[in-house]
């Protein structure tokens, strides 16, 4: 746009130098396109804020108009100027000035033909509107496009705080079952064991001892648990490449010798064995720990079995005991462990994509089955 109002004044200027040589307005002319010039330079080059903008306009406006009072000629640079003003002026007050602009310009037509041409008159005005329209219209589209920008931009803001606080939660979620899997556990397990070291100390002295051994390595293996959280990684009763069985059968061992009180825990394999995902593994080893705790803890059983189940698209953990039971559908305690643990359970199956159910009744102890698909969602995502 500047290089095209250069263009022309320096067009208009030549041709008025060349038909018009040594009048006396030839002086006023030269002043004239040089402050122009320099009026319309200092607008290009160094940018201004909206109020001096607009002073701007109106002060080159001012010294063109003049220019064309006084060399017709010059008319021809009013076509910069017009979209100049729709650029930097309210829409009123652009179409104010464009219209100032082609009347100048059609006055000046008339004044340099030699008699009167409705194509002069009526040219300059179509031309005038049909170039505003367009421009009018591509400002409006321009706006409509920044306003769906800032939306997007402000939308996906909006989307990934929502990502981030939901991810907090899960994790939040994921580490509250994992410490109430493992060290909430581990830690329930060595009070019982100091509990029955005390209980013990006076009058089986070697018994006592036991017990305070077996607290020493629960609480080794809590010691364990914790460092996993702090690096992220699996469960350690997975190191060394043990399998899920070999680690559920460890886990019944465990749970067996830890008190005389506690039930004798039995382990089964039933089907062929496949290789099944970390996640799952993971899950369904956290899942028999809880359960596995509650029997030892709530259910005063004498017997447990611990049953891990290949059904081709699926495996299924069951962990049974002959315990005194309770009503599922009994509103949980408000702080128990049962009342937090089945939940946990609940969410690890459900994020696997599987079930979990339970079967109990008071006095006829407890049946808790997970069935976990092998083609997790989670780990085919």
């Amino acid at each position: 746009m500047h290089a095209a109002f250069f263009l022309l004044l320096g067009a208009s200027f030549a041709r008025f130098l060349i038909r018009h040589p040594g009048e006396p307005r030839t002086p006023w002319i030269v002043a004239l396109s040089v402050t122009l010039a320099l009026l319309h330079l200092m607008g290009a080059v160094r940018p201004l804020g909206r109020a001096r903008q607009r002073l701007w306009l109106g002060a080159v406006v001012a010294v063109w108009a003049v220019l064309v009072v006084l060399a017709p000629s010059f008319a021809w640079c009013a076509v910069p100027l017009f979209f100049t003003g729709l650029r930097t002026l309210p829409t009123r007050a652009a179409l104010a000035l464009v219209v100032f602009l082609t009347t100048l310009v059609v006055v000046a037509q008339l004044r340099l033909a030699d008699g009167f041409d409705p194509n002069l008159v009526l040219a300059p005005p179509a031309v005038a509107a049909i170039a505003t329209a367009v421009l009018v219209r591509t400002q409006r589209q321009s706006a409509r496009q920044r306003s769906l920008i800032e939306d997007l931009l402000r939308t996906r803001r909006e989307l990934a705080a929502t990502e981030r606080r939901e991810g907090a939660l899960a994790e939040r979620q994921r580490l509250s079952m994992e410490i109430h899997d493992t060290l909430a556990q581990g830690l329930s397990s060595q009070r019982m064991l100091l509990q029955a070291a005390e209980r013990t100390w006076d009058s089986d002295p070697g018994a006592a001892r036991r017990h305070v051994r077996t607290a020493a390595e629960v609480a080794a293996r809590g010691l364990a648990e914790a460092r996993r959280f702090v690096h992220d990684l699996a469960p350690p009763q997975f190191d060394g490449g043990l399998g899920l069985e070999d680690a559920l059968r460890e886990l019944a061992g465990e749970r067996g010798e830890e008190t005389g009180a506690a039930p004798e825990v039995r382990f089964h394999v039933d089907g062929t064995p496949v290789p099944l995902p970390e996640r799952v593994r993971s899950a369904l080893l956290r899942i028999a720990q809880g359960a596995l705790a509650n029997v030892r803890e709530h259910a005063g059983a004498t017997t447990a079995a611990v049953t891990l189940s290949y059904l081709g698209d699926q495996v299924v953990l069951d962990i049974a005991d002959d315990g005194r039971g309770f009503d599922p559908a009994a509103p949980a305690p408000a702080a128990g462990e049962r009342g937090h643990g089945l939940p946990a359970m609940r969410a690890r199956v459900r994020q696997l994509g599987g079930t979990l159910t339970v079967e109990s009744a008071p006095g006829e102890g407890t049946v808790l089955s997970a069935a976990v698909p092998i083609a997790s969602p989670l780990e085919t995502s």
